[in-house]
Parts: structure tokens; sequence; C-alpha cells
């Protein structure tokens, strides 16, 4: 039996017990909280006393929505992320310069450019990749996931041609005289996959890029070093194929599996859940099946949510969208009824309006008061949406780093009301529950950095995104990355604050975040994962 104390410094509990003197830990779980003389009786003689000499102590935090094995495989890619690659030259350069590592035929994938931040202004097309390689797959990954380009030579190994229809949920982006581009959004991703990848339709972007399974394994290790490297020690897998739940199932029976973890099962298995009668969560507390996600359109990121106005740039363009109302409400309604929680993407007002819709309707004929819905990125909501999730008792799920990276070209895109994008603000004063994440690998899973950018509204590129009427406080974020990121996964119980009970899934910091000058938030450093 291993008992510990720790002491000496600052224990957030994220509890509304503020800065006790003490905590005990006996095999994982936290047995007290308080003062020291008491936590060393719960602790029993025996117990090592640690002596935090200043440092902070505080709960783990949770990453309520993240794609880890794509991070992982992510890692392995070419870095196109705007401080990687200024320009669309600079990308055919890195990329160049990878294929010249590889064996003649080794696929080169890249992953993170952003139209908005590349000089060009201007996607990358399958005439600048040709410049890379005609005679093998060369593929770079927009940095939301919706959007893939791809060379010519691997535009005809998908059998892609002029002709080629859009398939339902998705686009083959093409030039004025019709010729496809390169560019795959949303569900025409589903071609990248290849003849015996996974598919998913018109259920959401396909970023699952087939690897063997030792390659999968070792993608895994790195994405659970990324996040316990910042002091994630919960994630929410947001978007589970066949794919990833073998490899979350070798990773836990190999002694693989370091994080704790959800996992949401795409709607394009949902007949599969049903039949197998998975009307409930399965698992345990290490790794469990907690729900379904569905998407409702496309990403913000990419200029593809599904908005009511038009687009600044062009008034004919609302976004993308993935199923019509009624199929929205089919999927939706068919997981709530049995007792599932469903995870929704949805990103501008239009599609958050089809998802409450669908929620309502679902909730009308079976009532369920602690449902915990979730609307992923729930990037722009207008005020009417934001009191129905109220209302509904709807959670956002949101990632404030995005807003940080992109907000401004967002704005931009978007127009009036682009500058509103996450609204934390508005969403906490009308009582609806937010959890922050990374969305990794589309932000890095860093939640410091998210609170720094949920508190401040800063971007990347100067000054805010939008006004201050957005910015919540550092404690409302904290809170947002460890007991809301719980909640929304309905796991308070045992993770996101230090209390009796629960699993003693510890870090330290360096400095105090409520303590230390805002724009110093993101460089506190993790001393430790316990």
């Amino acid at each position: 039996m291993t008992t510990q104390v720790f002491t000496g410094g600052d224990i957030l509990t994220m509890t509304e017990q503020r800065y006790p003197e003490a905590l005990a830990v006996r095999d994982g779980t936290i047995v007290a909280v308080g003062e020291l003389a008491d936590c060393r009786t719960s602790a029993g003689g025996d117990a090592e006393i640690i002596d935090l000499d200043g440092r902070v102590l505080m709960p783990g935090f949770v990453d309520a929505h993240c794609h880890p094995l794509m991070l992982g495989q992510s890692l392995t890619w070419v870095d196109c992320s705007p401080d990687e690659v200024p320009s669309i030259d600079a990308m055919v350069k890195l990329l160049d310069s990878r294929g010249s590592t590889l064996r003649a035929g080794t696929p080169i994938w890249g992953y993170g450019y952003h139209q908005g931040r590349l000089a060009e202004a201007r996607h990358p097309d399958r005439h600048d990749l040709d410049l890379v390689s005609t005679d093998r797959p060369v593929m770079v990954m927009h940095t939301s996931g919706h959007g893939t380009v791809v060379n010519t030579w691997m535009l005809r190994q998908m059998g892609v041609d002029d002709a080629t229809a859009n398939p339902e949920g998705g686009v083959i982006e093409r030039d004025a005289a019709g010729h496809a581009t390169g560019l795959l959004w949303d569900a025409a991703t589903d071609l990248i996959t290849g003849e015996g990848g996974v598919k998913i339709t018109n259920h959401g972007p396909n970023f699952h890029v087939p690897d063997s399974q030792a390659e999968l394994l070792n993608a895994l290790d790195a994405a659970q070093d990324a996040f316990l490297a910042k002091g994630v020690t919960t994630v929410l897998d947001a978007q589970v194929s066949q794919r990833e739940m073998s490899i979350w199932l070798a990773a836990r029976d190999s002694g693989r599996l370091r994080l704790r973890t959800g996992m949401l099962v795409l709607s394009s298995l949902l007949d599969e859940v049903l039949s197998l009668g998975l009307h409930s969560t399965l698992g345990d507390d290490r790794l469990a099946f907690l729900g379904i996600k569905c998407y409702a359109d496309g990403s913000l990121t990419s200029y593809n949510a599904n908005i009511s106005a038009n687009y600044a740039f062009d008034p004919c363009h609302h976004g993308h969208i993935y199923h019509s109302d009624d199929e929205l409400k089919d999927l939706i309604g068919r997981a709530h009824a049995v007792g599932l929680q469903v995870g929704i993407h949805a990103q501008g007002d239009a599609a958050i309006r089809s998802a409450l819709d669908a929620i309502e309707q679902a909730q009308s004929i079976t009532p369920r008061p602690d449902a915990r819905h979730r609307i992923e990125h729930c990037g722009l909501p207008g005020d009417e949406e934001i009191s129905r999730m109220a209302a509904l008792r709807v959670f956002a799920i949101n990632q404030s780093q995005h807003h940080f990276l992109y907000g401004k070209a967002v704005a931009k895109a978007i127009g009036d009301g682009g500058d509103r994008y996450n609204p934390l603000g508005s969403l906490l004063r009308a009582g609806v529950e937010v959890a922050l994440s990374s969305d990794a690998p589309v932000s890095m899973p860093d939640p410091l950095a998210s609170v720094f950018a949920a508190v401040t509204r800063a971007s990347v590129e100067g000054g805010m995104v939008g006004d201050a009427s957005e910015c919540i406080t550092v404690e409302q974020a904290l809170w947002a990355h460890t007991m809301g990121g719980a909640r929304s996964m309905h796991r308070e119980a045992t993770v996101g604050s230090l209390a009796p009970g629960k699993f003693a899934d510890l870090i330290t910091l360096d400095h105090n975040p409520l303590k230390a000058a805002i724009p110093d938030i993101p460089y506190i450093q993790v001393e430790a994962v316990r």
C-alpha cells in the first residue's frame, strides 16, 4: 500500500475548498483534503510526506475533445502549420525535402496548413503538389482535418476526374473550367483512405489514414506523451471508428494506455452500436465507450461551417452540411432514445440551430433531464441558440486556442459577427456549461495556452478577436478545462477536482495560474504528472 501526503504549496482543488494545507493519497485515491494533521491521520503513520516546496498541486487537466491517434500520426508527417510554412512555396520545398529522405514510392504526408495564413492567401492545389512528386502520393491535410489536398498522381489513383460527382456531405473542389483542383472537403475525404481503408460516408471528415497496428500504437504512444507533458490526464476521443477502437483496446491490453480515455463512436456506426445493444456506457475508469459523435457542418477554420448569413468572400456560400435536418433528427433521436450521450459537431449558427432542433425533438419524445448532449466546437452560436442551449442543458465543448491561432482569418471570412468566434462570455452568462479542449491536432494539447486564449481573446496576429465581452476569468477557464470537461463526460465523480474518493490524477505546476500575471500563464510549466 502506497500512501502520500502533499503539503507546502498552493493546492488548487477546483472545489469550494480554497487552498487546503494538505492532501492525502492512498493507492491512487484521494483520502483526505484539509489540515495537515488530519491528512496525516487519514494517510497513516507510514505515509510519505511530499513537500511541494512552493509548487502548485492541482487535478490533471481534462481534454474533452481531441483526436489522439490523428495527433500521433500527424507528429510524424511534415509540419505545414503557419509557424513552419508561411507560403505555398515553402510548403513545396519542405515536402520535397522530406521526400528526398524516403524510399521511392513512399507517400509524403503533410498536415496543418491554413489558407488564411499563407502568403498567397489561397489553398495549395494539385499543381503545387505535383512540384513535389508526380509518381507517388503527396497529401497535405488542412489544419481543421476537414479538407485534404492531393497531387495529380493521387487523384488518378482515387479515380477522380472532371466527371466525378460530389459525394453526399462533401465537395471535390473544381476550378473555373471544371477541373478538380486536388482539394477534397468533408465527406469527399473518404477517398484518401484507399480501397480497404475506413469509410464513413457523409457522417464526418475522414482523417483515418491507414498504418500498421505497430505504427499506430507508436503514434498513440507519442500522442500520450504530448498530452501528459502538458498535464492532461483524461481525454475524450471525439471520433472513434474501427481503427481507433482497435488501437485503444490494443494499447490497454498491452499496458500502453496511460490516459483515462472516453470514446465517442462515429455516427456511421450507430446501427452497429444499437444492434449490439450498447445502450449505455461500457468500459471502466481507464477506457470507456461514452456515446455517439455526429456532424452537422464543416469547420470555421476551413470557412465551411454552416452559417445563416453568407460568407463575406462569396454571397452564395453558406458552408457545408453532412445531413438534412430530418437525417440529423433521426441520428440524434435514435441515440438519445436508448440513453446514449451525443456530441454534435456544429460550428455555424445554422448548424447549431439544426442540432438543437434535433435534441429538442428527441427530449420531447423521450425526456432525459441529465442527458448532457454536447455541441462540439460551438463556434458561432447566436443569442437565440445560446439561450436554447441553456434551456436544453446542452454543453458547449470549445477550443479557445482556435480563435487565438485563426480567429482573425475566420472573422474576415465571416464578415459581420465573425469576431464573436467562441463566445465563451455569452455562453457562461446564459448558464451554459462549458468545457475547454484542444481538438488536437488542430491545436496542440496545451491547457494553459487555452486558458490564456479564453481569458484574453488574444490573436497570434496581434490584438484581440472581438472585444472583452467574450473574455472569461482565469478561474472560469481552469474550471472549464478540469471539472467542466469531467462533467461533459459524466466523469465528475472520479476526475476533474481534488476531493476524497476521487482518483489522484495530480499535476504540479511551477506557478499558480490564479496568481500569475495573465501574460505569463502560457509559460507556466507542468513539472510533474503524478
